[in-house]
């Protein structure tokens, strides 16, 4: 069973510490997510910014037949560049994102390097080939719409930028 990776960039014309704000505010998560999947923080919030180690617990329907519980842990953060979530309890078998913020002219670089195992061996991996990696794209694509509406099209760019979708360790 391979690690399954994802990788999203997208422009967004607004300041580096407004973005940064947005998306280490664990409240902002349910706006971020479709609203099909009933995406609830349990967690009590400790402000609105995340830190190192902070557990964060929610309930949501991943698929439509699927109630999940998912417990997340913030592992690292450079306030302003970048943070790391990873599953601890949840319904992968493993889930690694990395969320990274560049400054550039005009706005920022937000880029996304998701990676994933899919549990249950060999129907895992049929499920991920057609429902899970499906279900992560449509997530995706709505979080890409919700920050356009949010902070604005960037002016140079108004259609999906190159996604790198692959499968396996990168050499």
């Amino acid at each position: 069973m391979a690690v399954q990776i994802l990788h999203r960039v997208q422009l967004i014309p607004a300041s580096l510490d407004s973005v940064w704000s947005f998306f280490a505010d664990p409240g902002n998560l349910p706006r971020i997510t479709p609203p099909d999947m009933h995406f609830e923080v349990l967690s009590p919030s400790p402000g609105p910014h995340i830190y190192a180690g902070q557990l964060i617990e929610y309930k949501l329907r991943p698929l439509p037949w699927l109630r999940s519980h998912w417990l997340t842990e913030i592992t690292q953060v450079e306030e302003g560049h970048y943070f790391v979530d990873e599953q601890r309890r949840g319904p992968y078998k493993f889930w690694h994102h990395q969320h990274h913020f560049r400054e550039i002219q005009g706005g920022v670089e937000m880029t996304d390097l998701v990676h994933y195992l899919i549990p249950f061996g060999f129907l895992g991996d049929l499920a991920g080939a057609f429902l899970v990696r499906r279900r992560l794209e449509e997530i995706f694509a709505f979080r890409r719409q919700v920050i356009s509406s949010v902070f604005g099209v960037f002016p140079e760019h108004t259609g999906p930028l190159t996604i790198r979708a692959a499968t396996g360790p990168r050499h």
